[in-house]
């Protein structure tokens, strides 16, 4: 089912915190993608469905620049066909020392509308891409042409990111922290329980700056905190 604008318009309120959590709650527990980071921390939330890219070690007689003239090229195919509000996610190894694309490659799903791209390798020309108001995530820079040690073999089959599983169609969400994979078939409800837990979780932070204690707020235990957090949500129309 493709993801609604209601519930990506929620994901794009929530931390991906508040979603592992959710989640977690689910039995799902390794759901966020490991050192990654983003370029830009102040694109804004990345949110879309799962558009992916999987490399593996590259072999020398394959692998030269005249790869690249191809117009098959999987690398290039999947910059020019992932599809608008999507995120490109690329299973790069885990390898930072070849670059996973680069500054015109990023500014080409850009301009395709594509909501962002992963990978949990590196990526070329890192401070042109930082400077783009568009979410990139990756593990470190990488100058090295993919080349010399990826090849890209698939577009749009099940990868590994960041030691996390990535279907096509999963909902990929990243902010400050870093990136989080929900299950397409769950999106929906996890979005809602994370809009809530949000909401409970900024009544919790005021009342923690005004000088109130944890015990029986966080988690809410306590009936007084609770006719207080309800009161809260009366007078604040959340």
């Amino acid at each position: 089912m493709p993801l609604s604008p209601e519930t990506r318009a929620t994901l794009r309120t929530v931390s991906t915190a508040t979603l592992a959590t959710a989640l977690f709650k689910r039995g799902l527990r390794n759901q966020f993608i490991q050192d990654v980071r983003p370029l830009n921390p102040n694109a804004g939330p990345m949110v879309g469905e799962a558009y992916t890219l999987r490399y593996i070690p590259a072999r020398e007689d394959l692998n030269t620049l005249a790869a690249f003239r191809d117009p098959a090229h999987p690398q290039r195919v999947a910059v020019d066909r992932c599809p608008e509000g999507a995120v490109l996610v690329m299973d790069s190894r885990k390898n930072a020392r070849a670059a996973s694309a680069g500054g015109i490659l990023v500014t080409r799903l850009m301009k395709r509308g594509a909501a962002g791209v992963v990978t949990d390798g590196g990526f070329r020309d890192s401070p042109e891409i930082a400077a783009l108001p568009f979410p990139a995530y990756h593990s470190r820079p990488s100058a090295p042409t993919n080349l010399t040690l990826h090849q890209a073999l698939d577009i749009n089959v099940p990868i590994g990111c960041g030691d996390v599983a990535v279907f096509p169609g999963d909902v990929v969400v990243g902010d400050g922290e870093g990136v989080i994979v929900i299950p397409a078939g769950l999106a929906d409800e996890v979005a809602r329980e994370a809009a809530e837990m949000t909401v409970f979780e900024d009544f919790v932070l005021e009342e923690v700056n005004r000088g109130r204690g944890v015990i029986g707020l966080y988690p809410l235990v306590d009936e007084a905190a609770a006719a207080d957090f309800a009161a809260w949500r009366a007078r604040t129309g959340r």
